[in-house]
């Protein structure tokens, strides 16, 4: 699985955004889930968790879904599997983010389209955590 195609300098002015809900946030810290939104706290990023079955992970309150964020959004992080990732970027075009961020292993042509087609930037199949430690 390839890449998307943005340069560094694209990549590092959307990890200069800050406001970032992070769907599928997982409490097990073992999870790139849980420690990819740490180590973004620990950098000063202002993670929003997206986990229906959680109502707290690592001090923030959870929302059951994207719709559930009154506040607006710079990017929605997405650790989901590729195959149910349609249903989470078509909620997340209604919240009118910025980026979206599919993390590594993560990878589904038609959302991205529909994320693309409705002006949305898309990043996938990369990592948040690599990328910023790559880049700052």
């Amino acid at each position: 699985m390839d890449r998307d195609s943005h340069t560094d300098d694209e990549i590092r002015q959307i990890l200069s955004l800050n406001k970032v809900a992070v769907v599928g946030m997982s409490k097990n810290e073992e999870k790139a889930a849980n420690y990819v939104p740490k180590y973004l706290i620990s950098q000063g990023y202002d993670i929003l968790p997206v986990n229906p079955t959680a109502d707290v992970i690592l001090d923030r309150k959870c929302h059951s879904t994207l719709s559930d964020i009154s506040e607006p959004i710079d990017i929605v992080d997405v650790f989901r599997p590729s195959d149910q990732v349609l249903p989470v970027i078509q909620e997340a075009i209604k919240k009118k983010p910025k980026v979206i961020w599919l993390q590594e292993g993560i990878h589904n042509e038609e959302a991205e389209d529909m994320a693309r087609n409705a002006g949305i930037k898309v990043v996938y199949n990369r990592c948040m955590l690599a990328e910023h430690q790559r880049l700052f």
